[in-house]
Parts: C-alpha cells; sequence; structure tokens
C-alpha cells in the first residue's frame, strides 16, 4: 500500500502538469489576453538572463572551436572549420546553452515568485474573485520565457560563429577565407529552423515547469519555496535535454531525406 502510494504520487504530478500545460497552451487562443503581464514578464527574463548568457556562450563557443579545429588539423582538413563551427553553434551550442540559461535564471526567478504568491494564499484569493490563474499569470509567462529563449538562441548562434571565427583565426592560424567560405557549407535554413524550433520550445517548457511548481506549493513557507525553485531546475534540465534528442533525432531526418 506504502509502495503504491509512492508511485501514485510522481504520477499524479506529471498529470496535473499535463493538465496545467494543456489549459495553458489553450488559454493562448481566449481572450482576454494578459500583454501587460507578457511584456512585463518577457523583459524580465531577459534582463536576468541577457548577462549570465554573454559569460557562459563565450567560452563555450571558444572550448567548442579550439576542439574542432584540434581534430581538424589532425585530419588535414583545418579550412573547414567554418563550417564545424557554424554548425556546432546553430544546432546545439545555441540551443544548449539557452536551455541553461533560461532554466538556470529565468525560470527558477517564476518559479519563486509564483510559490510567494502561493504561500500568501494570492492564488487562493484570486480564484474566488473568479480569475482563472493559469490564464493570468501561467500563459504569459510560458510565452515571454519561449520568446525570449527564441531571442537569446539567435544572440548565442551569432556569438558562436563570431567567437569562433576569432579564435579560429587569430589564435589558430586558420585562412579567414576559408572560415568565411564555410560558414554556409554545412548550416543553411532548414538548421536555423530546427534550431529556433528547439530554443522556444526549451522557453516554453522551463515557463511551465517553473510556473507548475511554483503553483504546487501549499504548506511550508519560505523553505518549501526554495525546495521547488530547486525541483524546477532540475525538473526542467531533464524535460529539455530529453525534448533536445527527440528534436535533434526529428530535424536530422528532415532535413536528409
Amino acid at each position: 500500500m506504502l509502495q503504491a502510494d509512492r508511485l501514485a504520487q510522481p504520477m499524479q504530478a506529471i498529470g496535473g502538469f499535463f493538465a496545467m500545460a494543456a489549459e495553458a497552451v489553450g488559454h493562448v487562443f481566449r481572450r482576454p489576453f494578459q500583454g501587460k503581464e507578457f511584456a512585463q514578464q518577457a523583459w524580465f527574463v531577459a534582463r536576468v538572463s541577457l548577462a549570465p548568457t554573454l559569460m557562459v556562450a563565450i567560452p563555450f563557443t571558444v572550448l567548442v572551436s579550439f576542439t574542432l579545429n584540434v581534430l581538424l588539423r589532425e585530419l588535414g582538413a583545418a579550412d573547414l572549420s567554418g563550417a564545424g563551427a557554424a554548425f556546432g553553434a546553430v544546432t546545439q551550442v545555441g540551443p544548449m546553452v539557452t536551455v541553461l540559461i533560461v532554466a538556470g535564471a529565468g525560470a527558477t526567478a517564476m518559479c519563486a515568485d509564483l510559490g510567494a504568491r502561493t504561500i500568501r494564499e494570492e492564488i487562493e484569493a484570486m480564484e474566488v474573485l473568479g480569475i482563472n490563474p493559469v490564464q493570468r499569470l501561467v500563459t504569459p509567462r510560458m510565452l515571454a520565457s519561449g520568446l525570449v529563449a527564441l531571442l537569446l538562441n539567435s544572440l548565442v548562434c551569432t556569438i558562436g560563429i563570431l567567437g569562433g571565427y576569432v579564435f579560429s583565426v587569430f589564435v589558430q592560424d586558420v585562412n579567414p577565407g576559408a572560415f568565411a567560405g564555410g560558414i554556409t557549407l554545412l548550416t543553411g535554413i532548414p538548421e536555423m529552423t530546427i534550431s529556433c524550433v528547439k530554443a522556444a520550445l526549451f522557453g516554453l517548457i522551463a515557463g511551465l515547469v517553473a510556473c507548475y511548481r511554483g503553483l504546487s506549493v501549499t504548506r511550508g513557507g519560505a523553505k518549501a519555496v526554495g525546495n521547488a525553485v530547486n525541483e524546477a531546475v532540475v525538473y526542467a534540465f531533464m524535460a529539455l535535454f530529453a525534448v533536445n534528442v527527440v528534436v535533434t533525432a526529428i530535424g536530422i531526418r528532415m532535413t536528409s531525406s
């Protein structure tokens, strides 16, 4: 009996998350849309995520470029470093850095905010007043997280290509013309589209996970809010890495056919 209860709790949590996610997506197409809340949350997530994105993207891209160029030099194909840097930045580095920052900075702030509101019984007060908390709070946060993740992905891809160029040309003596000429060798519109889709999905899922954990805090005070924030980060990383594998596999299948 005790083991059955332990199994039922995570299944109920998963079911509750998907139910809230479906409701939040449904409210995107219903009126009134909370435009002011969406704008405020988008600016908030962008503000807390921009500096960490720059700090993580630059060393991350330099490490990828250095490792890739060492391999290409050993194979006698150093002129293809531009193709490798662009392909790595667009398909993997951009989305992965985005998931790290959005889930680690933006989603935690969302979860803490909603968890504090839940502890103060503000969510129950909204329901008493006839206000749907999912429509009022979750949907705009979900969309804001997705939009900021999409924009951050574009920024990280740009930094990745520029950083790879600077590091390859000025540190590892790669020919600048060969680097620039190889950028579009493996990377085109399909790869950019898949990268943008992955980043947007990462942002949406991170926002939903953070909102669900924040609204699930029922008792325990500040300690419970802190635990919810930690759990939101872990759950978001687990979900987003799984989504990355699935979307990457689908994208490779679609672009190779």
